[in-house]
């Protein structure tokens, strides 16, 4: 990006805050310098300055013409080392996640949002024993139990020699094949608590600045008096106080013409971005239930035999563990159950004993189970297949009646508020929600697919002759609703393709009259107007998602009555009907088994790559730029909210820079760094954001963050925030399809946040100017524009001027004239 043009030259000390969006960036693009260096921050995140620029704070004669530049680089906290490939395996529960944040606002129904929390947090469960019982299909039923309790098959293959039936060894019998077996799931829960316990450790414990307090500003002249406190809902007993959750007054209580009283939204409670301890309760309660689901696969099978044959001791000790299994599955729901987040300040408590001893007795308990297992059971033999098809079938039961009280709960938050902007009428987090389980189904049911494909040897599970593996019927009959989807999205996707044509033959005289060309060239014409037709796809999204996730929850539900009707494939169930429908039910499963198996081969691959490529991880990386902004709050094995890393940095350096110099400051943001820099100032003190600026352009604020989390970024919130902060500016393009305007309309004296759309490209054809033809910019290079500088001026002129700095006692200028307790920001070396 090229450097912005000088700032105005009056006001004093101004500091510009670049903040860069998805996909990453580096300080010379930023600064538009190759010679730049690291002014704070680590190798993850840090905010750079050109070199000439280092000292900018001793030399402040230097700067009366120009503002400071300085960038925010965070695209490493998305895409640094090769271990973020492994977060690939973590995107059901990262779009699980994002249900929770989705919920429609409301006012006065805690109840209602305590629910919606609760609900979410139980289908993120779900999703934890999805994985974890795929894990077991494929090592404990189709491994160690099937396949090498079948000659044909241990034969083939050498490495499962040593379990094989026939050979008669120590590790032959099925107890202490599933006993050892099990050790690959339960060494995936721990990888899991691993990563998580990780992450949590460098993301979740970033604390944001301490000078804010809830309550004294609860206190304070500033604060309003609001009829109901905006804070969480979900709040735990001791934050019962905080009222029901919602992010600010509603859109005819919103002033924006008064910067005082505020309500604090959600976003801007000193809470929101440290979930510690509500991620460390959760993640405590996952790893139980997976060591838990794991326990009880492994004891089922040996369970069934010992009462078969009236093994007394052994059956005490089995429906014993079973029991126990039962107990501890009550505790870990009353945990997920019980408390939500907590954000009306700072909550550093930790449940220390709850957060140890769950997962560890859940382990004990798995260890009991492997040497009930492993116990000695001469005359025992595997034959059949582990009860695979009831726990599935549960499962997507389970999944899909949670949905459907979850959109229950949504259509009566929307209605009590509506909004026509609102994704799918406030059914946005429930149809996410069914996509986090699609997600899953698919994952899991295309490695057990692909195991069993590889273990049995035949081209499709379950259909050939004397197969010695198959994988669980209900898992072949979803995989054979997946091209029955593919052909329902054949209709929606062809009518958006017919509607963009003909947006674009009716954009051509807009675009025309736009750009006042007295000479059109038909072809130019025709590709502006076909972007930003294309552009305006973006907003048929939700359309698109709700079909996908309402044809999901049907075909999902039709699968399982099939599966349970017939205990059969789909292929064989329709053995004997019509030659077409049999014809066609056996090319459905085939073609679908294929299909799930190569989405998992994808997976796979693409993790490979990213792992070892850093621009392909950069790649993966936008997809966790925009689905990893949202705390953890429903999955703690979901991949890390880097804005809890991010938030706090912005404010950080926003509130030092200010204290310190007393100067104007301006953050602008592009596309995702709009976002994160919202976001900031929302954590802003009152006295810090009246000298702030904020500058978005290219942003998703409205188009998709109000759309689709209307609670946290719907209109206002967005208001609360323009009435807030000093002045905020918005450019956009008509032909980006990710940025769009924030719709927050002037009012007094302050002017609309919203821009006129800016021409993209900057100019129709050749002109002196603009010799060669320029090209469509879309999403990027907003900078080039001359609209960008020429915002950033007027916002500077509009700040009020730099506070005098005084010399402290310390000997430090503070423009408060105190010793200033924190730092510009300067690098030390």
């Amino acid at each position: 990006m090229p450097p912005a043009t000088p700032a105005p030259k009056s006001g004093g000390a101004a500091l510009e805050l670049l903040v860069h969006g998805v996909g990453g960036a580096t300080p010379r693009d930023m600064l538009g310098d190759p010679r730049t260096v690291r002014v704070t921050g680590d190798t993850t995140a840090a905010v750079h300055r050109r070199s000439a620029d280092a000292d900018a704070e001793d030399h402040p004669e230097r700067y009366a013409e120009r503002p400071v530049a300085e960038a925010y680089v965070w695209s490493n906290l998305t895409s640094g080392n090769g271990a973020r490939a492994l977060w690939l395996l973590l995107l059901p529960f990262m779009v699980a996640n994002l249900a929770h944040w989705m919920r429609p606002p409301t006012k006065g129904h805690p109840r209602l949002v305590r629910a919606y929390g609760m609900l979410v947090r139980l289908v993120a469960l779900t999703l934890t024993v999805l994985l974890t019982a795929a894990a077991c299909e494929v090592a404990l039923d189709l491994t160690a139990w099937q396949c090498a309790g079948s000659a044909a098959c241990a034969e083939d293959r050498s490495w499962l020699g040593f379990l094989s039936a026939e050979r008669g060894g120590w590790w032959s019998q099925p107890g202490r094949r599933l006993a050892l077996a099990a050790l690959v799931p339960a060494a995936l829960v721990g990888l899991l608590w691993y990563l998580s316990n990780r992450t949590w450790s460098a993301y979740e414990a970033q604390r944001p600045p301490t000078g804010y307090d809830e309550d004294a500003y609860a206190d304070s002249a500033e604060a309003p008096k609001p009829e109901a406190d905006p804070g969480d809902a979900e709040a735990d007993p001791e934050d019962a106080d905080a009222g029901p959750e919602d992010t600010g007054a509603d859109p005819e209580d919103a002033h924006v013409d008064s910067p005082a009283p505020e309500v604090r939204p959600a976003l801007g409670r000193p809470g929101f971005w440290f979930g510690r301890r509500l991620v460390a309760r959760l993640r405590a309660a996952h790893t139980a239930v997976g060591f838990l689901i794991v326990a009880a696969a492994v004891t089922g099978a040996a369970a069934r035999h010992d009462r078969e044959a009236s093994g007394i001791l052994l059956d005490a000790f089995g429906r014993s563990l079973q029991a126990a299994y039962v107990v501890l599955a009550a505790v870990v729901l009353w945990v997920v159950c019980r408390r939500g987040r907590s954000e009306k300040r700072l909550d550093l408590r930790l449940e220390r004993a709850l957060v140890s001893w769950l997962p560890c007795t859940s382990l004990l308990l798995l260890a009991l189970a492997l040497v009930h297992a492993g116990w000695s059971r001469p005359g025992w033999r595997s034959s059949g297949t582990l009860p695979g098809d009831a726990t599935f079938g549960v499962l997507t039961l389970a999944q899909g009646g949670l949905v459907v009280v979850l959109g229950a709960v949504a259509f009566l938050l929307h209605r009590r508020r509506h909004d026509p902007r609102t994704a799918l009428h406030g059914l946005g987090g429930p149809a996410v929600a069914m996509l986090a389980c699609a997600l899953g189904g698919v994952m899991s049911g295309g490695v057990a697919q692909r195991v069993a494909d590889w273990l049995d040897g035949r081209p499709t599970p379950g259909m050939g002759a004397g197969s010695t593996v198959a994988p669980p019927v209900l898992l072949s009959w979803q995989a054979s609703v997946i091209p029955v989807l593919l052909l329902l999205l054949l209709a929606p996707l062809a009518l958006l393709l017919v509607r963009t044509a003909r947006a674009a033959r009716r954009l051509g005289p807009v675009v025309e009259a736009d750009y006042g060309t007295q000479d059109p060239d038909p072809v130019r014409t025709g590709r502006i107007a076909a972007t930003r037709a294309t552009a305006a796809l973006t907003d048929a999204a939700p359309a698109l998602v709700g079909t996908v996730s309402g044809a999901t929850l049907l075909l999902g539900a039709g699968s399982v009555v099939g599966a349970w009707a017939s205990g059969n494939v789909p292929g064989r169930a329709f053995d004997g009907a019509h030659p077409a429908i049999a014809s066609t039910a056996a090319t459905a499963q085939a073609l679908g088994s294929w299909m799930i198996g190569f989405g998992f081969l994808l997976f796979v691959t693409w993790g490979r790559r990213a792992y070892k490529d850093a621009s392909a991880r950069r790649t993966i990386g936008i997809l966790w730029d925009v689905g990893t902004f949202w705390p953890r709050a429903a999955h703690p094995f979901a991949p890390p909210c880097y804005a809890e890393r991010a938030v706090p940095d912005l404010t950080w350096r926003m509130s030092s820079w200010t204290r310190h110099t007393g100067g104007r400051l301006v953050i602008s943001g592009h596309s995702q760094g709009s976002v994160l820099a919202a976001a900031a100032v929302w954590q802003l003190p009152p006295v810090t954001r009246s000298r702030v600026a904020l500058l978005t352009y290219g942003s998703p604020l409205e188009r998709l963050y109000g759309r689709w989390f209307p609670a946290y970024f719907g209109p206002a919130p967005l208001r609360a925030l323009y009435g807030t902060i000093h002045c905020w500016s918005n450019l956009y393009r008509a032909t980006d399809p990710i940025g769009g305007p924030v719709r927050v309309s002037a009012s007094g004296e302050k002017p609309a946040v919203d821009n006129a759309p800016l021409l993209d490209p900057v100019a129709y054809g050749r002109t002196p100017e603009h010799p060669l033809p320029e090209p469509i910019l879309g999403h990027s290079d907003y900078q080039a524009d001359p609209a960008f500088a020429a915002e950033r001026s007027l916002l500077l002129d509009r700040l009020p001027p730099a506070l005098p700095r005084q010399r402290g006692g310390d000997g430090r200028d503070d423009a408060n004239g105190q010793a200033d307790q924190g730092s510009s920001g300067r690098s030390s070396g």
